[in-house]
């Protein structure tokens, strides 16, 4: 069950950021399960939560979306160490000078500020460029700088995470379902959303487009082009229906050609689903369509 607090809009605030930073700087294992469990637990699950509805990672292997935030934040805390805002800023600090500017540099903003320090301010980070010798154009670059952000820091690898896990899981789901199985669950639906810039939406379309152009080349004979272009046909309309389930399908066709038989259209609809399902697996891993 998702932990019980107080409901609020702002639930990763400065005090959570802080409570990291504390928790990163005691090596007490007692001190930073205390830590965890009242300041940073409910702010990682809420971030977890909110990431997971706002991009609709929905392709999972969990039944409930709670366990895969769980696992997510199991990540996070494995990640915990790297927030170091003092070491992020003297990276930044020595990526600019040297790899945009090309300039000397041979100070350290982690030897600049208290030892052990993790926590620092933008005051920080301007007295410290302050100091330094270095061009003006690399000065007005290093000024702007700011601290690195927990909210920003985390909800970025909550991002990545769930951008890869959601595509490992959506290419295994399209390897592994044969559009067979879809006369078997009447309970199953599919969502039709799909933005005109979503990959999937774009190959659709391409897919149709070649299916349709090289149809009486994949299926010589007439029956068997007519069934699959009905098929074709349901994604082609796909922007005016809501939702379909499995069986609407089999329906749909069957109203279409009322005389063709089951069998037949399972047979025609995994073979169009082979080609899609390897052409689309090639356009993910590659960048490209190839047909």
């Amino acid at each position: 069950m998702a932990p019980r607090k107080a409901k609020s809009k702002n639930y990763f605030t400065k005090d959570t950021e802080n409570a990291i930073m504390l928790y990163n700087s005691t090596s007490c294992s007692h001190e930073r399960s205390k830590i965890y469990e009242k300041e940073i637990h409910y702010p990682f699950f809420k971030l977890t939560q909110n990431i997971i509805h706002t991009f609709k990672f929905y392709h999972t292997e969990v039944e409930n979306l709670e366990h895969l935030q769980h696992e997510i934040e199991v990540f996070l805390l494995e990640k915990m160490q790297l927030f170091h805002p003092v070491k992020s800023a003297d990276n930044k600090i020595r990526k600019i000078i040297h790899k945009e500017f090309g300039e000397q540099y041979s100070g350290s903003f982690i030897e600049h500020m208290p030892e052990n320090e993790i926590k620092c301010s933008t005051q920080d980070i301007q007295d410290y460029v302050n100091t330094l010798n270095i061009s003006t154009e690399c000065y007005d670059k290093l000024i702007k700088i700011t601290p690195a952000k927990a909210y920003s820091y985390f909800g970025t690898i909550v991002k990545r995470w769930c951008i890869l896990y959601n595509e490992k899981n959506y290419k295994k789901k399209i390897s592994s379902v044969p559009v067979g199985e879809l006369e078997k669950d009447d309970t199953h639906s599919y969502s039709i959303d799909y933005s005109p810039d979503d990959k999937l939406s774009y190959f659709i379309d391409k897919f149709v487009e070649h299916v349709s152009n090289n149809i009486y080349d994949l299926y010589p004979k007439n029956i068997d082009a007519q069934i699959a272009d009905s098929i074709l046909e349901l994604f082609r309309k796909r922007d005016s229906i809501d939702v379909f389930n499995k069986k609407a399908l089999y329906i749909y066709i069957h109203e279409m050609l009322p005389d063709v038989k089951t069998p037949k259209i399972t047979k025609i609809a995994n073979s169009l689903y082979g080609i899609f399902r390897k052409q689309y697996i090639f356009y993910i891993e590659n960048g490209y369509i190839n047909f």
